[in-house]
This record gives structure tokens, sequence and C-alpha cells, in this order.
């Protein structure tokens, strides 16, 4: 006993002391980012963030099979802390067990059943790391670019703890000492003290000791390897999710700050970071973050960048993000002294393309189990990038000079903004001054919608099905300008703050003394609608901003609008393209398919839709920049949508339209996709519409 114990106890100091070293090493350097604020308000949602993400298991069960492993992987660590405190104990006294419960024989169940199931969790991730083997999928394997080597070795001591926990508790069994008795229901130290039983008292007394300090050896050396390894995460994740942005990671952008507040545009301070340039530059939110990464490539595996083979991969710019700020940490904690390193650069930590290839559509944070921002990171990069040093891809300056001199990105004369309305046979209202009290809507426009053909079709068919409705709506017309949402997103936070606010000055003008309940904006553009309605909070632009799928489908649930389904079931086969900020970042998946079954068209989906869906590629300001490396994202969305052998792609976006259309253009020229059609899901609406008017009449 008093060897053990001495054994145990050396074991147990040195592993705390290099495991609390790293740990404080790491408190260290995350603190010395730069101040995060809003992080910590709000305990409430935070703890329920808490149940729900990490005890829960939410994000990671949406994979059904690793979602389940690591399910049960993570609830047998808490589980299983009973028996750390049970070897420890056993140290000092051969049948230790906890106060009140640690006898009663459903505990020893839990804990023989958690063991088990780790095991076999283990095995499970064993194999799927075999089947999607970077040697054997290359760039299709989401472990591609993952530490493997690593990863393996975790997996290897966790299953150790494991097999010695049941092998020095089998021992406890058959030398009298189990906490549990000789009941059975701790069934797999049962099975395996029985096997061990012909080896006598002595052998399994000397089993007991070997493996009890091989248990503590394995715990001890596993917190170690944890500490220095991506296994991090089973600490930090806690509290990267409990200190994500509120109510879920994929949020609006955030301001540029400096020093935990946001930067005045109009008087800058000498002082004051635009963007993040170096590592230092970045908050200590966001090295958490770069903690954080399980490098799991859940992220990469939805990437559209990453599928058509551009250089960006969401998860190797965390994890060249984390390796940098280690590499950097001496200085970064100011023991040595060295002169900044850019981050983003040719040979750089980021390269450009890197840099340049993200549509933002959210897929990365929506998938990523431990709440990781990578969008904020990559627009924060961008942001310097822009502002300070001046590079970006040369298109975006056309673009900027058009949002700068005309309000619009394609720098067409504002005069033409209301063009798309001299068609229709009833008249546009226009909005002059202050919005009447019987106009219950502003229709938000968009410049897609002023001045892209196809983008006028929407816009068209809204506006009408807004008139059948009996709806009191007006338009701003010639006042309208760009949001801002592609200056913002393509790191022009100057141009950004410039155009939202004079919008949101106009709209609150317009809008005057109503209260927020009745400021309502409907839009067609996904990208217009999170602008208005997720970022101009932050310049007190307060409107409550719905989609026209989401008016539409009020409207005919109401009975203002009714459709009629074609006669005989006729109606076209439809693929429905989830755009990126319509669905994954607010969360509108619904409305636009009830309104196509209200129409009458049968939907097929594609493998990728929902939350899954992939991006068309125009977001993040793509729309406005050449695809010159790998396969164009709107083409392989095109051929997805192609595959399901619909007749007509509905989409809910004019950019994503664009780009669709544009891909099934260049297709049928290849003679594929002869018969599809793009369209709005309005105009499915408007048909079905009309059909019941002529009906009717």
């Amino acid at each position: 006993m008093i060897v053990r114990l001495v054994l145990g106890l050396l074991i147990t100091v040195v592993g705390l002391a290099l495991a609390g070293r790293r740990v404080l090493w790491l408190a260290n350097l995350i603190r010395s980012g730069q101040p995060a604020s809003g992080r910590t308000d709000r305990l409430g949602a935070r703890v329920g963030a808490q149940l729900r993400e990490v005890f829960g298991q939410r994000k990671l069960l949406k994979w059904s099979v690793p979602g389940l492993a690591h399910f049960f992987t993570f609830w047998g660590f808490v589980i299983l802390l009973f028996t750390i405190v049970e070897a420890w104990g056993a140290l000092f006294e051969r049948d230790f067990a906890f106060w009140w419960i640690g006898r009663q024989p459903w505990l020893g169940f839990l804990e023989d059943f958690f063991t088990v199931a780790v095991l076999v969790a283990l095995a499970t991730f064993a194999v799927i790391r075999v089947r999607n083997a970077p040697e054997r999928k290359e760039r299709a394997s989401r472990f591609y670019g993952s530490h493997t080597g690593p990863a393996w070795l975790v997996l290897a001591m966790i299953a150790g703890v494991m097999v010695t926990l049941l092998l020095y508790r089998a021992g406890q069994y058959n030398t009298g000492n189990f906490p549990f008795g000789d009941s059975g229901w701790p069934f797999a130290t049962w099975l395996i003290a029985h096997a061990l039983a012909p080896l006598g008292t002595t052998v399994n007394a000397v089993i007991e000791t070997v493996f009890l300090l091989a248990n503590i050896a394995v715990i001890m050396g596993f917190l170690v390897l944890v500490v220095h390894s991506k296994h991090l995460h089973i600490f930090v994740a806690p509290l990267n999710v409990s200190t994500k942005r509120l109510p879920n990671a994929l949020g609006p952008l955030l301001p540029v700050e400096s020093g935990g507040k946001p930067v005045d545009f109009t008087d800058p301070g000498d002082d004051d970071i635009f963007g993040r340039g170096k590592i230092e530059d970045f908050t200590w939110k966001g090295m958490l973050d770069f903690a954080t990464c399980t490098e799991c490539g859940r992220c990469q595996s939805q990437c559209p960048a990453w599928n058509t083979g551009k250089p960006l991969s969401p998860k190797m710019v965390i994890m060249d993000l984390r390796d940098h700020l280690f590499d950097r940490a001496p200085y970064v904690l100011g023991q040595q002294e060295s002169d900044p390193i850019q981050l983003v650069a040719e040979g750089g930590v980021i390269e450009p393309d890197v840099l340049w290839s993200c549509t933002t559509c959210g897929a990365c944070v929506d998938q990523c189990p431990v709440d990781i921002e990578h969008i904020d990171h990559i627009v924060d990069m961008r942001r310097y990038q822009v502002m300070i040093e001046s590079e970006f891809p040369t298109e975006l300056g056309a673009l900027f000079r058009g949002l700068e001199n005309k309000g619009n990105p394609w720098g067409q004369n504002n005069s033409a903004r209301l063009d798309w309305a001299k068609d229709l046979d009833f008249e546009v209202p226009v909005i002059s001054g202050e919005l009447p009290d019987d106009v219950e809507y502003l229709f938000w426009v968009g410049c897609a919608g002023a001045f892209d053909d196809q983008a006028r079709r929407t816009v068209q068919a809204t506006a009408e099905l807004l008139h059948i409705a009996g709806v009191n709506y007006g338009v701003l017309g010639n006042r309208e300008r760009c949001t801002g949402d592609p200056a913002r997103r393509s790191g022009n936070e100057f141009l950004f703050q410039m155009l939202a606010q004079e919008t949101a000055g106009l709209l609150n003008e317009t809008f005057g003394e109503r209260e927020p309940g009745r400021r309502k904006i409907v839009t067609t553009c996904p990208h217009c609608m999170n602008t208005l309605g997720r970022e101009y909070p932050q310049l007190d632009g307060n409107y409550e901003v719905v989609h026209h799928t989401q008016l539409l489908n009020r409207l005919v649930r109401e009975k203002k609008l009714t459709p009629i389904q074609p006669a005989g079931g006729s109606a076209q086969p439809i693929t429905f393209h989830d755009p990126c900020y319509l669905g994954r970042h607010n969360k509108v998946y619904e409305p636009p398919r009830e309104l196509a079954a209200a129409a009458g068209a049968p939907l097929t989906e594609m493998p990728r839709h929902g939350d899954r869906s992939m991006c068309c590629g125009a977001g993040g300001a793509r729309m406005w920049m050449e695809e010159r490396i790998g396969k164009r994202i709107n083409l392989e969305r095109v051929d997805e949508a192609i595959a399901t052998g619909a007749e007509t792609i509905a989409t809910a976006c004019p950019f994503c339209r664009v780009m669709i259309t544009d891909g099934l253009v260049q297709r049928q020229s290849e003679d594929v996709g002869g018969n599809v059609s793009v369209r709005d899901v309005s105009q499915l609406l408007l048909d079905a519409v009309h059909r019941s008017r002529d009906t009717t009449a």
C-alpha cells in the first residue's frame, strides 16, 4: 500500500505540474488578446447554450454516427469522473467508495456501461478515420490538413484509460475490495473478473495494483497530451461556447473594434486598429477560437470554396492562426522582442487567395461543434488588407467606386431605380417623405432588384402579389441606396459605415415616430434583409425586416392570395436552392418551400439543402470578383440541381438567381440541362394566383 501510494502520488504530482504549467501559459497567452465586448452578458442564455451545445451535443448529433459516438464519449468523461476519484481514493483505501452513493449497484452499472460505450465509440472513430483518411481520399477527406498523428495517440490513450480501469476493477473484485461487492450490475467488471479469477488472489492483487497505477499514469499522460494538442478543446470548448455571440455564433458582422470599443470612422484615434493585420491584433475571444479548434473538418467538408478546388479551408485558416499564435507566444507575451509579422501575404501565414475565396456563406460556423467564428476572423483580416494595406482583388475597385459615387455596386445612375415599375399595370406608391399611417410595409427593392434584369422580374412579381393581396406598401424610389452589404463583406468597413449611416438616417426619417413593431420592411434580397434587420441596430436602425417569401406565405395562409394548382397536376417539378443569407444566416427554410407547394410545384431536394445547402458563389462580395481557381461554385451547384431531374431551379435571392442562371447558360451551351429554367418562388406563386383569377373570371 505504501509503495503504490507513493508511486501514485508521484505520478499525479508530475502530471499535474506539467499540465498546470501549460495551462497557465495558455491562459496568459489568450488573455493577452485585445478586449472583446459583449461576451459575458446574458448569463441565462449562455447557460442555456452550454446545456444545448456541450451537454446536449446538439451540433455534433447533426452527424448521426460520429455524433452519437462523440455523445457517448463526452458523457463517458462526465460519468467516469467518479472512477477517477475512486482510483485516487484506492491509493489510500483499497475499497474506497463515495459517501452515500459510492456502493450503490446502479452507479457501478453506469460506470461500466459508459466505459464500454467509450470503447465502442473509439472503435467507431477509428473506422471513420481509416475510411476517410487523407491518404485515401485526399482533399475529399475532412481530415485533410489535420494533425492525424496526435489524434491517433489520443484515441489510444483514451482506450488505455478504459482498459486499465476495467482490469484494476476486476482485480479489486477478485480480492474482495470492489466497492460494489459481488453484484453483477457492473457487468463488464464482472465478466473480466470471472476470466481472471483462476489466476488466484495473489496474482489478482498484483493486477489490481499494477493496473491501478497504470490507470493513474495513463490519465496523467492523457491530461498532459491534451493540453499540448488539439484535444485541448475538451477543456476550452465549454468556455468558447459560453462566450460565443448570442443567440448563435453565426451572427451579424461586428463593427471594427479597437481596445474593445467600436472605431469612430469620423474621428479615429491615433492608436486605433483597423481589422487584424498581425496575430497580436486579435481579441482574446479570437485566440480562444484558435485554441478550441478540434480539427474535425466539419467546416472544411461543407465549405463551397474547398469543395471546388480552392485553397480556402476554414479549418486550416484557424489551425494556421493557432500555430502562428503559439509560435509567436514569446513575443506576444512580451518575453522577447521582435518586429510584428503581417498575417496575409504571399508565402505568409494566410495566402491572399485563401482570404479572398470566402463567400461568407456561414457553412463553417453553422457546422462547427465548438462555435468558432470563422467568418469574423476572415472579414477582420480583409478589413486590414483593404483599409490599411490597400491590397484587394482589382475587381473590387470598381465595386467600391460604384458604391461611393453612385450608391450601388453596379455603378448605375440612381435615376433608374424605378424603371422596374414602368411595365406594371398598376401604380407603385413612392414615399417622398414620412411613411403614411395606412402604409404597413416599406418595400425595400435593393440594388439588384432595381438594376439587374432577372432580379427585376422578382420585384415585379412580388409587387403585383402585394397589390393583389391588398397590402398597403410603398417604395423609396430614387432615394434608396445600397445597404452597404458588399462593402462590409469585402472588408471596406469605412465605406459600409458611410452608406449605412446615410441609409439608416433615411429610414429613421421615413418611419418617423413609429414604434419599433410598426417599422416594417419587406425585401426580396436576403443580403438586404440580413444587413437591415441584423446589422443596422449597430447604427440605431431598428426595423422588423421580413423576406418576401415570409410575407407572401402569410398572405396565402390568410387567404389573401389564392393560388390554384395546374389542372391535372401538370406543374413542372422544381428543386429549391436555399440562399445562404436566407437559410443559414436567418434560419428561413420553410416559407419558400410552402409557397412552391401552394403553387402546385412538386419539390425534389438536392442532396445539399436546408442548413447544408451549398452556396451559389456570390456571397462575401464574390459576386463582383472573378473566379479563377478550381471549378466555379455556381457550376457545381447547377450540376447538382440538374441531376435532380427538375425542370425549374427555384430560388429566393437575386444574387443566387444571377449565379445559377449564368451556370445554367454555360451548361446548356454544352448541351446539358437544355429544358431547365431558373425562377424566383414569387413568380411560381404569381402564376398560380393568375390561374385562380382566370378560373374565377
